[in-house]
């Protein structure tokens, strides 16, 4: 990991399991559906729920500071509290990772191979739900340096020093299904015209590790990602290109890059917004 941007944005299995005990650290897995959590997780972690806890009811994200400050106090995590974020899905950490960042957390890691590595690795996982004490934690307002807004993408169109960035499905990409669904009548499927094309497990190993530095440079490079250009990662709900985001900046060390946290949920349902298929 010593090549990446920010390698200490990186724990590995080892480092968790010699700090399952440290009453600075809290282990946050995040997923749709409390039932992987509650059959086997690793000791310790508290669980969020993705559909409930951080969108709102439209799938956009809830990003009121007074919900995130609910939610951290609720979990046992004060403003300098050492956060390890995983979920059974790829790439779920490094989202929390960004949301984190966009209240200004300071101390936010994200678990390399997350809760597939732990498991395949035979390390102990536990259904007892953990409980801490209530915190008060105290939020900043939304980092805007973080997000790209509608308007900001939608005048990116075309321009050549600006890449839109769709980490979705092939599926999704070409319009055949819109969020693993058919689309509703508000909803269009395709991709924003002129959008590169990386779907984000392509970062990944079959083990759910990141690839290498170089591996990560050279699959971006070969579609003009960059970092002589602003990157605008998008994908369905703006979860899977927030850990996109993450491994531009803190992976690759990319300066110019934000997340269009609005994503398709919102660009679809735009009436006059262009797509293609």
């Amino acid at each position: 990991m010593s090549k990446y941007a920010y390698p200490q944005v990186i724990v590995d299995t080892q480092w968790l399991a010699d700090n399952l005990n440290n009453p600075n650290v809290r282990i946050v897995e995040v997923d749709a559906s409390p039932k992987p959590y509650k059959d086997a997780h690793i000791p310790g972690a508290v669980f969020w729920n993705f559909m409930t806890d951080l969108l709102q009811p439209n799938f956009s994200m809830n990003l009121e500071t007074s919900n995130i400050e609910k939610l951290l106090s609720q979990s046992g995590i004060a403003n300098d509290t050492t956060v390890v974020a995983y979920g059974s899905y790829p790439g779920t950490g490094a989202w929390i990772f960004w949301l984190l960042k966009l209240f200004g957390h300071k101390d936010v890691r994200v678990l390399n191979g997350g809760h597939q590595k732990w498991v395949a690795e035979g390390r102990p996982v536990t259904s007892d739900l953990s409980t801490f004490a209530p915190t008060q934690y105290r939020a900043t307002a939304p980092d805007s340096s973080l997000r790209a807004s509608y308007k900001e993408v939608r005048s990116s169109i075309g321009q050549k020093e600006r890449v839109l960035l769709d980490v979705r499905t092939p599926q999704e990409f070409k319009g055949e299904v819109f969020m693993m669904k058919p689309p509703e009548e508000t909803e269009r499927a395709g991709h924003i015209p002129g959008a590169v094309h990386i779907e984000h497990i392509q970062t990944l190993n079959e083990d759910g590790t990141f690839k290498s530095f170089d591996e990560l440079q050279t699959l971006l490079k070969n579609k003009g990602v960059t970092p002589d250009k602003e990157i605008f990662p998008y994908c369905a709900i703006g979860g899977r290109s927030a850990y996109a985001w993450f491994v531009l900046k803190y992976l690759l060390g990319f300066n110019s890059v934000r997340n269009y946290d609005g994503s398709w949920n919102e660009w679809s349902q735009h009436p006059d917004s262009p797509i293609e298929k």
